[in-house]
């Protein structure tokens, strides 16, 4: 099985730059948004859009939801950290608010 590569410090930065809604998490591992929504309805929309994105990509976020409110945190745990795959889940995330 191949390694995945985490990313650098700059890629991470350049990432968190594009996105201003994205924060580093405390320990530097993962980036988090919060999003808030119309209701539970258009919460759960997006849950889905960005679901079938996740199945595709073999790439799955960690999200916490109630009602019209939901965190995402984004991490790739066979790196340790950050990796291109949070980089692109973020891009397709954000494409879709």
């Amino acid at each position: 099985m191949a390694t995945i590569a985490r990313l650098t410090d700059a890629e991470r930065d350049d990432l968190l730059a594009q996105f201003p809604r994205w924060t580093l998490r405390a320990d530097g591992a993962a980036i988090e948004a919060e999003f808030k929504f119309a209701d539970f309805n258009a919460a759960f929309g997006f849950m889905t859009r960005v679901a079938l994105y996740a199945d595709k990509a073999d790439h799955h976020p960690e999200w916490f939801n109630v009602y019209a409110t939901l965190r995402i945190t984004l991490t790739t745990h066979d790196a340790g950290g950050l990796s291109a795959r949070d980089a692109a889940m973020a891009v397709f995330i954000e494409s879709i608010v």
